[in-house]
């Protein structure tokens, strides 16, 4: 039992020597490279604070949209992070080769799982930089039309006319066309104006000018058009093309509709509609 203990504290003795021999060979040369990397983390930490400063400053004075700043902030600061803290590893003695192979192969392995939120991400990223469209606008985009409520990284939300919500995922609208009907301030009102063959087309086109000029929505500049677009089956088809501001569109569009046909039957000038003669004959007996 004795030799037991001996045997034991020898060996205790020893490696304790040897930890010691240790510490005194290599230990000022450790602790240089703990305190390098050390340094090396604090001052990369410190540059990484830097640059993302730095980078929201550059895409504020470019008005850059908010959620897409603070992403590419993060994701720069995120990216240099990863940079030093591989720095201090391979400081302190660390290989990294493997370290980073790894970082790399994971980075590749998620990129393909998440190659379609990717595409997501990529096509908001252009939304936001670009802005083919913006918040309250009415637009058709991704096959979908209703006014813009949000712009997400990933999706954008809609919300129809009769106020159904619409989520659609980014890179399918900028994939497809985008038609923004509040883009512009003015915007054409295109109506199909359909009359007797029998009135004067002379009056009809006076009574709608004097419909038009009477708006006070109704733009000057440019000029209303007030042509003859077709002779149809039934009816003779003036095409009348007044321009307003985008805003009002649909408020010109009705009463401009329900103020010709009041003048028109003042005036006594008559709107077709499509009709059928039937003839009945009796078969003789």
């Amino acid at each position: 039992m004795e030799d037991q203990v001996t045997a034991a504290t020898q060996e205790t003795t020893a490696l304790a020597e040897k930890i010691m021999t240790w510490i005194a060979e290599n230990g000022v040369e450790f602790g240089l490279k703990i305190l390098a990397a050390v340094a090396i983390f604090i001052i990369g930490k410190m540059a990484a604070k830097g640059v993302r400063k730095l980078i929201g400053k550059a895409l504020e004075k470019n008005k850059i949209d908010e959620t897409l700043l603070a992403f590419v902030c993060n994701l720069a600061y995120a990216g240099l992070m990863t940079f030093v803290i591989v720095a201090a590893l391979g400081a302190v003695g660390i290989k990294t080769a493997s370290f980073v192979a790894v970082l790399g192969a994971a980075g590749l392995a998620v990129g393909l799982a998440l190659q379609g939120s990717l595409s997501n991400f990529a096509a908001g990223v252009l939304m936001l930089v670009f802005k083919p469209f913006k918040v309250g606008q009415f637009v058709d985009a991704g096959g979908a039309a209703g006014i813009v409520e949000e712009i997400d990284i990933f999706t954008t939300k809609m919300r129809t006319p009769d106020n159904k919500a619409i989520i659609i995922p980014n890179s399918k609208i900028m994939g497809d066309n985008i038609i923004n009907f509040a883009a512009k301030d003015t915007r054409r009102v295109d109506l199909v104006i359909g009359v007797s063959y029998g009135d004067d087309l002379q009056k009809v086109k006076k009574v709608i000018q004097d419909v038009l000029n009477a708006d006070d929505r109704i733009l000057k500049d440019p000029a209303p058009t007030i042509g003859l677009l077709e002779l149809g089956d039934s009816s003779v088809n003036f095409a009348v093309r007044p321009w307003t501001a985008t805003s009002s569109y649909w408020d010109v569009y009705f009463s401009t509709m329900e103020t010709i046909k009041e003048r028109f039957d003042k005036e006594g000038i008559s709107i077709p509609f499509p009709q059928s003669d039937v003839h009945l004959f009796e078969k003789s007996a």
